[in-house]
């Protein structure tokens, strides 16, 4: 008798539309070339439209820019409500002002808080609606931290904010379970990018990451773009309401 063997599902993501926030440079980039070379056709969204349209170029393929600031809430519910609905959304624009709790001001909590939660949340609010609205099935992947996990020295506001975003994670993957949609975060350590390249020339603080990444090196947007590409396709079927965590072995002390 002949023996059946399972069948790997595809990574692949021809024919579906993906779109990725704060995709001008670092972890956004790579999200969207990640989205992009596995077929997918991808929207670029950020407030700077020359970094976009650039990276979008750069890119090739089927991507394309589309200049938004998600924090203007009504034009984030026109966006979506206009256009076809996105199967993969990448839900990664955010901020952070490290310092220690005594020194935050309300305009660092409003800062920080208010895009890296209030923000993500009516992205993808608006980007389900139109996806139920439509009986279009798919995957949301918000970009965490290891910092939504422990704790940080300088971290407060940001750990606040990731924290959240995990909390709102697990909420959306059981309200939008019935609709074929699924929600996870991908959870990275320290990347380095030109958001925290600065922090990096510290050679103290670079000492201290170090001394935590177990693996013995410092992130770079190219580890987190197999984890997009998990989540986003049909490899990661079964997975909803979680956190991949790509942390170098951080969280596992």
């Amino acid at each position: 008798m002949a023996t059946t063997i399972p069948q790997t599902p595809s990574f692949r993501l021809d024919g579906k539309r993906a779109i990725v926030t704060g995709a001008g440079r670092g972890i956004g980039v790579a999200a969207a070339a990640a989205l992009a070379q596995a077929g997918a056709k991808v929207t670029l969204v950020a407030r700077s439209a020359a970094e976009i349209e650039a990276a979008a170029k750069a890119i090739g393929l089927n991507a394309v820019a589309a200049t938004l600031d998600v924090s203007d809430f009504d034009a984030v519910a026109a966006f979506f409500a206009e256009r076809d609905p996105f199967h993969i959304l990448v839900n990664n624009a955010g901020t952070n002002r490290p310092k220690p709790m005594w020194d935050v001001t309300q305009a660092d909590y409003d800062a920080v808080l208010g895009l890296n939660v209030k923000a993500a949340f009516f992205v993808a609010q608006a980007c389900a609606k139109q996806m139920i609205a439509t009986s279009t099935r798919g995957s949301l992947i918000h970009m965490g931290s290891q910092m939504g996990h422990v704790g940080g020295p300088n971290r407060s506001l940001y750990c606040a904010s990731k924290w959240a975003l995990e909390g709102m994670n697990k909420s959306f993957a059981l309200d939008l379970a019935t609709h074929g949609i699924r929600s996870n975060t991908i959870a990275p350590t320290f990347i380095e990018t030109p958001m925290t390249k600065p922090m990096f020339e510290d050679p103290d603080f670079r000492a201290s990451v170090l001394s935590k990444i177990k693996l013995g090196r410092i992130g770079t947007p190219e580890d987190l773009m197999g984890a997009v590409l998990f989540l986003a396709s049909e490899a990661s079927s079964l997975m909803t309401g979680t956190s991949l965590v790509v942390d170098g072995g951080w969280t596992a002390e």
